[in-house]
């Protein structure tokens, strides 16, 4: 199987603060990642904030520089010198949606130069009629046309058009795999099921694959292939959205369904789960860095740090995760 994307036991350490208050943080610990070629995918990184989720787009962007492992794209690593066309050529094929489409867009600048801009550096379109072409052509997907944003600002949308803008113009270098960091958080509910289902058709019909990065796991179980849950900077568990969130194995996954609304306000697991205040402890601590939460928690998991080990289809990081 040809592979469109490969992260592989990828590891990202800052430094914090300096002399003898010096700390490394460990954001991203050792994670893997493997999205096929011939297979456009959803595959969502999701957890809690401060969990890592962004900080590994941004290794697969580019922008941050790993500090052990390697990110392959198209079978070339993502972190080499490149000259300005090579480095065009990188960019136009991994493109990213934020969270705020009100801070991608300049409010002085209107939006139609942003995506003229695109077009020309881009698609080589030199003429404006071809740049309209690709703008319109790239605007009919996210269901819009030229005519909907033609001489406006950004001011002048709403927050759900404006996300769709912002799609459109990553659209207009005709990707293969596109990042959309919490696209839907700024949005009302109405519009991210919208945008959610947005991506679905870019999957089927344009071939792109979406690595989805989210808090929220409705969305995510909707719209996912596959799915990732970090905690602290690790993957704790991994593989098919059915199986990870229709049947966790690692008490982290089972709190964070848990805190989803239901139905059934009656239905829990097992074990009560209960949130403490440790972000920066489990950060610098040895063994699970979901330890101190865990109503399963023995020695072991204060003093070794679990092996991601293989559980059905799933891929779960924990000493005692059950078959």
């Amino acid at each position: 199987m040809s592979e469109l994307l490969r992260v592989e036991d990828c590891s990202k350490v800052f430094t914090i603060g300096g002399g003898l208050s010096r700390q490394h943080l460990v954001a991203v610990n050792k994670a893997n990642v493997v999205l096929p070629a011939d297979k456009p995918m959803i595959y969502t990184l999701a957890g809690e904030s401060g969990s890592g989720k962004s900080t590994l787009a941004r290794m697969i962007l580019g922008v941050h520089t790993p500090t052990s492992g390697t990110i392959t794209y198209k079978g070339e690593t993502v972190h080499r010198p490149r000259n300005r066309s090579e480095q065009l050529a990188f960019m136009s094929q991994i493109q990213t949606v934020f969270q705020n489409p009100f801070e991608t867009f300049n409010p002085l600048k209107r939006v139609e130069n942003y995506l003229f801009e695109t077009a020309r550096h881009f698609r080589n379109a030199a003429k404006r009629a071809d740049q309209i072409e690709c703008i319109e052509e790239a605007l009919n997907i996210v269901g819009l046309s030229f005519r909907d944003v033609e001489r406006k600002y950004p001011n002048e949308f709403s927050g759900g058009q404006l996300q769709r803008v912002s799609i459109a113009r990553a659209l207009i270098t005709k990707p293969k795999l596109l990042l959309a960091d919490e696209p839907v958080s700024m949005v009302d509910a109405s519009l991210s099921m919208s945008i959610v289902n947005l991506f679905k058709k870019l999957r089927d019909d344009a071939g792109v694959s979406v690595v989805y990065i989210t808090h929220d796991l409705a969305t995510a179980y909707y719209v996912s292939d596959e799915v990732a849950i970090m905690l602290r900077g690790n993957i704790v568990e991994s593989g098919p959205v059915e199986e990870v969130l229709g049947r966790p194995r690692h008490y982290y996954t089972k709190l964070l369904i848990e805190s989803v609304p239901v139905p059934d306000p009656d239905r829990k697991w097992k074990e009560d789960i209960v949130l403490s205040k440790r972000e920066e402890k489990e950060y610098a601590m040895t063994g699970c860095k979901f330890a101190g939460r865990c109503p399963r928690a023995e020695e072991v998991c204060f003093l070794v740090d679990p092996e991601l080990r293989r559980i059905g289809n799933a891929h779960v990081r924990c000493h005692f995760a059950e078959e």
